[in-house]
């Protein structure tokens, strides 16, 4: 992509040799909103950790992951110190486990201003307000002095995206944002990054499994399996129009919601373990239509059709589909 914001190449880690991703490639542009999306284990949020050098000390990682020209793989600790939170931000899965919980929310929220925007005291203090206020919380000069158990799950999360947007980030990784929160705060949530989006110009990257979340929110999704993006092409495509087997199983999984009742289309088998990972293409013990060539490498990322690419030697569309989900309205 020409002037990617975000560029990640080969991007490869292992766990004591077993792998984890396996050749990622991937590019983010200005103001985007693009979703991760696979089963559990498939590599979506091992990728960011690995960006921002956020993956323990046993991890081994390779590739290249590049901010406008700046690597970022083996790069300084004084390089990441300003990238993470400040250029890029994430936003993690369980919001109770990432805040302090010793520490009150609005003393957690100046320390990110501090860190970033270099602002003390009563500035920051007033700047932690403001925040609040942007991300919808309700009474925020008085949230600012609660802790964080005293706060209600969706609360915690608009803390979170207070924290993440205190260091005017150009790119935000949402890792499963809306996860244990009920549809209601879930929508108010995605409306809160859109208008985010809409104010700030700022990239976002969703990290997800709900096919819901991807479709009202994102403009370009990246299908993972097993370490690797499989599929990528805009959300209108893929819900339309899936080409690798293991996408179309996906979209066959969800419910109709117009028209008679059918049942619902499993993919057989499960994941390959790591350390018994096929030698050609990692879906093709599952996959309906393999062949011997799917056994001999793993295929690589091409071009199906204009923005529209697929790991597979037999792409093609789905002979029917779900249409893309929608969000319950707040």
């Amino acid at each position: 992509m020409a002037g990617a914001l975000v560029e990640i190449r080969g991007l490869a880690v292992s766990f004591d040799g077993l792998p984890a991703l396996r050749g990622v490639d991937l590019a983010i542009g200005r103001g985007e909103a693009v979703a991760l999306v696979g089963e559990s284990g498939c590599g979506k949020s091992v990728t960011w950790l690995a960006a921002l050098g956020l993956l323990p000390g046993k991890a081994r990682v390779s590739g290249s992951v590049t901010l406008e020209g700046t690597e970022l793989i083996g790069a300084p600790a004084a390089t990441l110190d300003r990238v993470r939170g400040g250029r890029v931000a994430m936003i993690f899965q369980d919001p109770a486990s990432s805040l302090n919980p010793v520490h009150r929310i609005g003393r957690q929220i100046a320390e990110a201003l501090r860190l970033h925007r270099g602002l003390h005291g009563a500035a920051a203090r007033e700047e932690a307000r403001r925040l609040l206020d942007q991300v919808g919380m309700p009474d925020a000069r008085r949230r600012l002095d609660a802790y964080p158990h005293e706060l209600s799950g969706g609360q915690n999360q608009r803390v979170m995206i207070a924290m993440a947007l205190a260091g005017r980030p150009e790119l935000l990784v949402a890792d499963e944002p809306t996860t244990a929160l009920d549809v209601t705060i879930q929508a108010q949530i995605l409306e809160l990054l859109a208008e985010i989006r809409r104010d700030t110009g700022m990239a976002l990257v969703l990290v997800s499994h709900d096919l819901g979340v991807v479709a009202e929110t994102c403009e370009r999704v990246c299908v993972m399996y097993a370490g690797r993006v499989v599929e990528e092409t805009t959300a209108e495509r893929l819900f339309a129009s899936p080409a690798h087997p293991y996408a179309r199983g996906l979209m066959a999984a969800l419910p109709p919601m117009e028209g008679p009742r059918r049942p619902l289309a499993a993919i057989p088998g499960g994941v390959p373990e790591p350390w018994a990972m096929p030698r050609g293409c990692a879906f093709a013990p599952r996959c309906p239509r393999r062949g011997t060539a799917c056994e001999a490498a793993p295929p690589p990322l091409a071009e199906v059709a204009p923005a529209h690419r697929a790991a597979c030697l037999y792409p093609g569309a789905a002979a029917m589909v779900s249409p893309a989900p929608r969000m319950v309205p707040a």
